[in-house]
C-alpha cells in the first residue's frame, strides 16, 4: 500500500490528537489514492470492503423524550459492505421521529469534517454514535481520519472505546447487488 505525505489540516490534527490521547497516533496512514468511498478506501488499502468504516451523519428529530422536536446529530458507523437501515436507527434509539441525511454544510458544521473525510473520532459530545456490529467481522478496520487521503486502522473494540458508541446489530442491511 503506497503511503503519501500526511495531510496537515485542522480536521486531521483533531483526529491525530484523539488518536494520540489513546496511544494510537502511529495508526494514521496517508494514501496516494483517494478514499472518498468505501470501495475507494478498500482498493487504496488493498483490503476487503467490509473492513472499511463508513461514518454516516444523520439528523434525527425525536418524537419523544427530552430532545423531542429538536434536531439531534447522529453518527452511524457502518461496515463498507452494508447500508444503513434508517428506520432501524430510529427504532434502536427508541424515540420515534424523523431521520434524514443533512447536506454537506450541515455535516461540516456538526462534525468539523467534510464529507469524504468524516472521522468517527473527534466528534463533538452532542453527536450520538451507533456502531454496526458487522464491523466486528474484520480484525482490523479502517476509518477516515479527517481527509480523503488519510485513514487509521484499529480493532473493533478500539473503535468502540475511541467513539464511546453504542454497538447494535440492527442498523444495517447487505448492499444489494
Amino acid at each position: 500500500m503506497p503511503e503519501a505525505e500526511k495531510p496537515d489540516t485542522p480536521a486531521t490534527r483533531k483526529v491525530g490528537a484523539a488518536l494520540d490521547e489513546a496511544g494510537m497516533t502511529s495508526r494514521l496512514v496517508a494514501l496516494t489514492e483517494t478514499a472518498r468511498s468505501a470501495d475507494e478506501a478498500a482498493a487504496s488499502l488493498n483490503v476487503e470492503v467490509c473492513a472499511i468504516v463508513k461514518t454516516l451523519i444523520f439528523d434525527l428529530v425525536p418524537a419523544a423524550g427530552p430532545l423531542a422536536g429538536q434536531r439531534v446529530p447522529v453518527a452511524v458507523l457502518i461496515s463498507g459492505d452494508r447500508r444503513c437501515d434508517t428506520g432501524a436507527v430510529v427504532r434502536v434509539l427508541g424515540c420515534g421521529g424523523e431521520i434524514s441525511r443533512p447536506d454537506a454544510a450541515r455535516v461540516k458544521e456538526v462534525t468539523g469534517y467534510s464529507i469524504g473525510g468524516v472521522s468517527p473520532v473527534g466528534l463533538p459530545d452532542e453527536v450520538m454514535v451507533l456502531i454496526d456490529a458487522a464491523l466486528g467481522r474484520s480484525d482490523t478496520i479502517w476509518a477516515a481520519a479527517g481527509h480523503t487521503h488519510l485513514v487509521f486502522g484499529c480493532s473493533f473494540s478500539e473503535l468502540e472505546r475511541l467513539t464511546g458508541g453504542r454497538v447494535t446489530g440492527d442498523i444495517s442491511l447487505p448492499v444489494s447487488s
